[in-house]
């Protein structure tokens, strides 16, 4: 079954439980992928390849126990190069969705973006509004599930998220310091640029986010 829709983005409503009614109005848990939930790999498109890190699940698993949606937003723009197609990013979603599983953990929805100004065909944009740090797949996730952005979170490894949550009117982001480097000077940037609308911390890595933001309190 495919997932993409007729703008070229994956769109997949992971959880069999999760419906609108549900999360309406609630604040979401918007995750990168790549370098935050499991271990960077360049293009990752082989499903051996998938290590979650620490402390990943037990997060996911608080953020579902308090009935937080928890949103996978990750660009893709391998796929627009060519590199790998929709069905090798299927497989490695669903090992990842596999591991979760193990520990009683899930993602409710999935979204990723494959244009990239490097890409060929259709996929090969400059700036395309899904692509991170463009808000598009936050907004998209508000739509499906009529969250509630103004209170909602971003975690990510790179400056690119976190610009993502605060163009989409997030509460906050967290950047962790567990795949991409060299992002500090970016990331001071962005947290310098509205302190008093949006908030932007650092740490380590996700294990440490429950006792960090305000969605786990």
């Amino acid at each position: 079954m495919s997932f993409v829709d007729d703008e070229g983005i994956w769109v997949e409503v992971k959880h069999s439980k999760t419906k609108s009614s549900q999360y309406s109005g609630r604040p979401a848990l918007f995750l990168d992928r790549d370098g935050t939930i499991i271990e960077h790999v360049p293009y990752l498109h082989r499903p051996e390849q998938v290590a979650l890190l620490p402390g990943a699940a037990e997060t996911i698993g608080l953020a579902n126990k308090l009935a937080i949606p928890v949103i996978l937003v990750t660009n893709q723009s391998g796929i627009g190069r060519d590199y790998y197609n929709w069905d090798d990013f299927s497989n490695v979603q669903n090992n990842i969705y596999t591991k979760l599983q193990q520990t009683g953990a899930w993602i409710d929805v999935i979204l990723a973006c494959p244009f990239h100004i490097e890409a060929s065909g259709r996929f090969k944009q400059l700036n395309h509004p899904y692509r991170k740090p463009n808000p598009g797949m936050l907004f998209r996730a508000k739509e499906l599930l009529s969250l509630d952005l103004k209170n909602s979170w971003i975690v990510g490894d790179s400056a690119i998220d976190i610009s993502a949550g605060k163009s989409a009117g997030c509460l906050g982001g967290a950047h962790v310091l567990t795949g991409n480097t060299g992002e500090e000077a970016k990331i001071e940037k962005i947290k310098s640029s509205d302190l008093e609308r949006y908030k932007v911390i650092s740490i380590n890595s996700i294990k440490d986010l429950p006792s960090c933001i305000p969605l786990f309190r």
